[in-house]
């Protein structure tokens, strides 16, 4: 057995796997980025201030942290840009971002090591780079590979001149090691999207007249009658994450006070959390920074059947779209309408 059959077995996840592990990266980095270009602005502002007695010795790292807050304001604005692309190319474009910062961090490591002339920081630089990208995003294997390997050759002729040889054999396995992790999560990854898909077979959505979730072939029951029209909502919004501001004026009208309604929003968010918990259902309703979804790869949807063409999912539509809520109304016209072309 060769090496690609292997990593298609054991490693390989397909885009529309990926998607939602793509949505959770671009939220992580849009956030981290925030973050970031605070502290950014934070160090740089004392920093100049305290060097304008010799403001040309300090000219590069000045240069440096400019770069640095450029490259976090294009992060910020990709991230908030590629928000609501279709799912089937979430898994490259949600990722542009991640890597962008990440592959600045490749470069900033190898610019401490060799114009600064600290080798300290330029190899702490890359191993942070590499650990933060490793602990808190899902990494799409074949790029990060290769960014690693990049900076490793990068910085291996740096690195054997200022640590001789037992230097570069740390370096070396401590890369290799990290190398061996990724592939370990990857393979994580795999077995619990795995996971999902046997899931899927037990957990349905049924839109076409009333909104009913079912598990096991039981109509899934919430302690909140309103905990069942959020779901619907993240339902008919087919992956894409939703403010608590949006679901606060579907919910409970386009005058409600978010200060009032907030708490009755998180009592329902905390209903579908302990009744999916209850059932053991996985993955299925994702909050993350006052952002909220459902990934739709976990769950057998009529909705979402017919959206992919399935023609028996087409001949059970009959003009009724989630009928208990008026604002799915436009939705089943728009199903119409798609039936007639």
């Amino acid at each position: 057995m060769n090496l690609k059959v292997l990593y298609r077995q054991y490693l390989s996840i397909s885009p529309l796997d990926f998607a939602d592990f793509a949505e959770k990266n671009r939220i992580r980095n849009y956030y981290m980025s925030w973050v970031a270009l605070f502290l950014a602005f934070l160090t740089i502002i004392p920093f100049i201030f305290f060097s304008i007695s010799n403001f040309n010795e300090n000219i590069m790292q000045i240069i440096f942290f400019l770069i640095c807050i450029i490259i976090l304001i294009f992060s910020i604005i990709i991230s908030a840009l590629v928000k609501n692309v279709p799912r089937e190319k979430a898994y490259i474009f949600k990722n542009i971002p991640v890597y962008f910062v990440f592959t600045w961090g490749m470069g900033a490591s190898v610019f401490n090591f060799y114009l600064q002339k600290n080798s300290f920081i330029g190899v702490l630089t890359f191993f942070n780079a590499v650990l933060i990208l490793l602990c808190v995003f899902y990494v799409l294997l074949p790029p990060f590979i290769i960014l690693v390997f990049a900076g490793i050759c990068g910085m291996i002729p740096g690195i054997y001149k200022n640590f001789d040889l037992l230097g570069t054999l740390y370096f070396s396995f401590i890369s290799f090691l990290l190398i061996v992790l990724s592939v370990f999560l990857r393979y994580r990854d795999k077995n619990f999207i795995m996971a999902l898909k046997r899931q899927k077979k037990n957990l349905e959505i049924k839109t076409f007249g009333n909104f009913t979730p079912l598990y096991n072939k039981k109509a899934i029951k919430f302690s909140r009658s309103k905990s069942n029209e959020l779901l619907a909502y993240l339902v008919y919004k087919d992956g894409s994450s939703v403010n608590t501001k949006e679901l606060i004026t579907v919910l409970f009208g386009e005058r409600a006070d978010s200060s009032r309604y907030g708490a009755n929003l998180r009592v329902l968010i905390a209903d579908l959390k302990h009744t999916f918990s209850q059932l053991e259902i996985q993955n299925f309703f994702i909050a993350e920074y006052n952002n909220f979804r459902i990934n739709p790869e976990v769950v057998k949807c009529d909705y979402y059947d017919f959206l992919a063409g399935d023609l028996q999912a087409v001949k059970a539509f009959s003009g009724e779209f989630m009928n208990q809520y008026s604002w799915a109304e436009e939705k089943a016209a728009f199903l119409e309408r798609k039936i007639l072309k």
